[in-house]
């Protein structure tokens, strides 16, 4: 097995990194700096990895990230970029707008008087040739910041004369 080697220290030394450890809240980023630390030092990776509760390899990994590009590459945490969406952004946009200005009816998709995830899914799927599961519009719509609304219902026995003054009242009321 080789032995791990800092073949480029960036200008740390064993002393800086430790003082660079008490600053770091994170533990896993103390780790790795720790590992890194150690193996600076003379300890062998898998002695590390046994003092720091780690695998070897992720010692390795850690030392070679501070080879390439020292302490900024060693404490670098980007999220892998995960999986494509179905829809392309602007498809999402038309989504929202649809669901925010039209009806089924409207679009002559149905009888529905409102937006469903049923409803969606086989809109999307005629007009993308997208297949979504019920619960993936769902979480879509949430992340478009839509949400669920009841209709509200209207009184039909009401008196249309005071039902006119409280509109005017309200309008009033709102502009103050």
């Amino acid at each position: 097995m080789k032995r791990l080697k800092i073949t480029n220290d960036h200008g740390w030394t064993p002393r800086t990194l430790r003082k660079q450890e008490r600053k770091i809240k994170d533990a896993s980023l103390r780790a790795r700096v720790t590992a890194v630390r150690l193996v600076m030092e003379g300890y062998l990776g898998k002695d590390v990895a046994k003092m720091i509760h780690l695998c070897r390899q992720s010692v390795a990994l850690y030392v070679s990230r501070f080879n390439e590009g020292g302490l900024d590459r060693l404490l670098d945490r980007r999220l892998p970029p995960g999986r494509m969406p179905f829809l392309t952004e602007e498809q999402q946009q038309e989504i929202r707008q649809l669901v925010l200005t039209t009806t089924p009816v409207e679009v002559g998709w149905g009888i529905a008087s409102s937006w469903n995830t049923r409803l969606l899914q086989s809109y999307i799927q005629h007009t993308y040739g997208v297949s979504m599961s019920r619960e993936g519009i769902r979480k879509l719509l949430h992340r478009l910041r839509l949400s669920w609304t009841r209709p509200t219902y209207k009184l039909v026995k009401g008196n249309p004369e005071h039902q006119a003054a409280f509109q005017k009242e309200l309008e009033f009321i709102k502009k103050n």
